[in-house]
């Protein structure tokens, strides 16, 4: 499915440590992967991730927990799923294809783990783009009721299994297409063949199990893990690129270039899209414009 999508791309699942990961990959040149967010799979980068395979070995995994790649059971500090084990997934499937160093696209959760990749792995990543996230720790940080409101799914994700998995799962279409339209959304934004593979992902009860324990970690051990690194002055070295779009709640909430530049000892740069949560599928001419002047700096 969906090649038509990714020319030159193949579909393939490679054994890891962690569990068989999905992953399409296509292009030639230096390394690059790209990393999805919630409640997505890798098909996101369907509008993005051929053009940059012109110049990039791109790579496009589905993170652990989403799509059709491993899915840990539950455990009761949510370890197989910091973002920390999401790393390093992406550590080992780099490995796997004898890649020492790769730059990294990434959006949403996908962002997370890129973030916290970046942190424990710094000699592995040339470069780093996010999109539409400040760190997870000035979130939580930073709460107040706006944020609670406009963020309502970073706390009843995170309630103790299984609540949030019965509501979900007594309609996963219903809740994907809720979610994803929290934003004033026109309908289509999603292509037909991303959004058949998001909806046969989310209905898959280990999918939604893996999305509340995604948002436990994040609650839990991720802040654990975050607090250390800025207690130990843990900070991102490799160029740093922070996209948002402009009718989201990113820029309306905080400043994050100035957020990002508190957690980097390298350069920071980055704007606004001309959109709202989901960049990559609604503005991917202008994501691709500011990777470009990124990437090839």
């Amino acid at each position: 499915m969906a090649m038509s999508l990714f020319p030159g791309f193949t579909l393939e699942t490679v054994p890891l440590p962690g569990g068989d990961v999905r992953v399409r990959r296509g292009g030639s040149g230096p390394p690059l992967v790209c990393l999805h967010g919630n409640p997505q799979t890798h098909m996101m980068w369907h509008a993005v991730a051929p053009a940059l395979a012109e110049r990039f070995t791109v790579y496009c995994p589905d993170l652990r927990g989403y799509g059709f790649s491993p899915k840990p059971g539950y455990t009761a500090d949510h370890a197989p799923y910091s973002k920390r084990a999401m790393a390093g997934d992406v550590i080992a499937l780099m490995d796997h294809f004898g890649h020492e160093c790769f730059t990294v696209v990434s959006h949403d959760r996908g962002a997370r783990a890129a973030h916290r990749l970046a942190l424990d792995h710094p000699a592995r990543v040339d470069k780093l783009a996010v999109m539409d996230i400040v760190p997870t720790l000035e979130h939580f940080e930073r709460t107040d009721m706006l944020f609670a409101l406009a963020y309502a799914h970073w706390f009843y994700l995170a309630m103790q299994a299984p609540f949030p998995e019965q509501i979900i799962e007594n309609d996963p279409e219903g809740w994907f297409h809720g979610h994803t339209r929290r934003e004033p959304k026109e309908a289509g934004l999603f292509h037909p063949e991303a959004l058949a593979d998001y909806l046969s992902a989310i209905r898959d009860r280990d999918v939604i199990r893996g999305i509340c324990e995604d948002y436990r970690a994040a609650a839990s051990i991720d802040l654990e893990h975050d607090r250390t690194s800025r207690e130990e002055l843990v900070r991102l070295q490799c160029p740093l690129l922070v996209l948002w779009g402009d009718q989201g709640i990113i820029g309306k909430f905080y400043e994050p270039i100035a957020i990002w530049s508190g957690y980097a000892d390298g350069p920071v740069s980055g704007r606004a899209v001309a959109c709202g949560h989901y960049l990559a599928e609604e503005a991917p001419g202008e994501v691709l414009g500011a990777l470009w002047a990124f990437l090839e700096k």
